[in-house]
């Protein structure tokens, strides 16, 4: 009982953070390390393992950053271009420690559904956020500027079945807890036969 205790509390407790809250105290390497062992321990089917990650780290992240904007600035029509967003994506990791794109390589075994890929690669990043929560580490898993764009699956060299999942935006904040919500009831979500 006292592992279920533990565990309901780190999914209980894991919240969102957004990078302008971070502080910019660094996350140690081989922390990350840990983190993405659990995230190598995901439930796959036919053991294809598809989730794949790119760590940035020290000036890596400012230059991710920087290629990110720039991903945005070169494919954005001048009138939908905006400067904001450009300066955000191009400050995005300035108070972060890590950046960790994650994206889902799709197998060869054509009997696997590409949706079981997409949740096998979920999993992982679910692996991840519950592990960071355990280490007080702070976390974002974000979709927003060109990250599920044609242009950033480019940037990572990806094949045509392959999919970005988004970017895991890493650090530490001085307060994190924030009271958790669920906007439906469970009742609502389930059905259950007997």
């Amino acid at each position: 009982m006292e592992k279920m205790a533990t565990l309901t509390q780190i999914i209980e407790n894991r919240r969102s953070i957004k990078p302008a809250v971070m502080n910019g105290q660094k996350i140690e390497d081989n922390v990350i390390r840990e983190l993405l062992q659990l995230a190598d321990w995901a439930p796959t089917h036919a053991k294809t393992e598809p989730w794949r990650f790119v760590v940035y780290a020290g000036e890596a992240v400012a230059r991710f950053c920087a290629d990110h904007a720039n991903l945005y600035k070169e494919n954005t029509p001048a009138e939908r271009f905006n400067q904001g967003t450009f300066d955000n994506l191009t400050n995005m990791g300035n108070n972060l420690s890590h950046i960790v794109a994650v994206y889902m390589k799709r197998g060869a075994n054509p009997n696997i559904p590409v949706i079981e890929e997409l949740a096998a690669t979920s999993c992982a990043v679910q692996n991840i956020l519950l592990g960071a929560e355990a280490n007080g580490i702070a976390v974002l898993w974000s979709t927003g500027g060109m990250t599920l764009k044609p242009a950033m699956k480019q940037y990572f060299q990806l094949e045509e079945e392959d999919a970005v999942l988004g970017l895991l935006y890493m650090g530490y904040a001085a307060d994190s807890s924030k009271p958790g919500a669920r906007n439906t009831p469970l009742e609502q979500k389930v059905q259950w036969h007997s």
